[in-house]
């Protein structure tokens, strides 16, 4: 019994021995298990360091340069990405540009078009989405009178006044942007969703 206590006490000795010995230290950073873990490449969009021997002392990569080094040589003059043509200004896979009035801009956004051609799909796709994220407030009709509109208050009648007349742009600047008490849902909705919603809300809710 002795003996096989003693030979249990000697394993547990060895273990805890083992493991202190790999734990850092003073200048000793300790044993890595898994260094590509803890030293992934730095791949850098437009700066790269070309120089393979850069960080050798510190490498423990598999392709035998220095830490550092990250440039692609895959892609022309090094980069990981292209730079863009100079005075072109990126679209989204819809071809649509970038919007960028400001919340305050309701004049420029009026003057705004619609770039979503209208077809029996589009305002089926719209009035879903409507129906998703915004008849909880404005009602199923447009009237104001959803749930949610009950509880917060003045929320806008589609249907009644001024509105009617409001243009496309504006109405999805509002949704965009948010205005009085409702508020923004540019970072909710794809910019060709709420497109596609004022295109409801225009020929639908409003009739037009």
């Amino acid at each position: 019994m002795k003996r096989v206590i003693s030979i249990y006490s000697i394993a547990v000795a060895g273990l805890a021995l083992g493991l202190a010995s790999c734990e850092a230290e003073g200048d000793y950073p300790g044993t890595e298990y898994a260094p590509q873990m803890y030293h992934s490449v730095p791949y850098e969009p437009l700066s790269q360091i070309r120089n393979e021997e850069e960080g050798m002392w510190l490498s423990n990569r598999e392709d035998e340069k220095g830490e550092f080094y990250n440039s692609n040589p895959n892609n022309p003059h090094g980069m990981n990405m292209r730079k863009p043509v100079a005075n072109t200004v990126p679209r989204n896979p819809d071809g649509m540009l970038p919007y960028r009035l400001r919340v305050a801009d309701l004049e420029g956004a009026a003057l705004v078009e619609n770039p979503i051609e209208l077809s029996d799909q589009v305002l089926a796709e719209g009035q879903q989405l409507y129906i998703q994220y915004c008849s909880s407030c404005h009602g199923a009709g447009g009237e104001g009178d959803g749930k949610v509109g009950a509880v917060i208050g003045g929320v806008a009648n589609l249907k009644g006044g001024a509105y009617v007349n409001l243009p496309e742009g504006h109405i999805f600047h509002v949704i965009t942007h948010g205005k009085g008490r409702m508020g923004a849902h540019g970072s909710q909705i794809p910019a060709d969703r709420r497109w596609k919603i004022v295109h409801y809300v225009k020929q639908e809710i409003q009739a037009q």
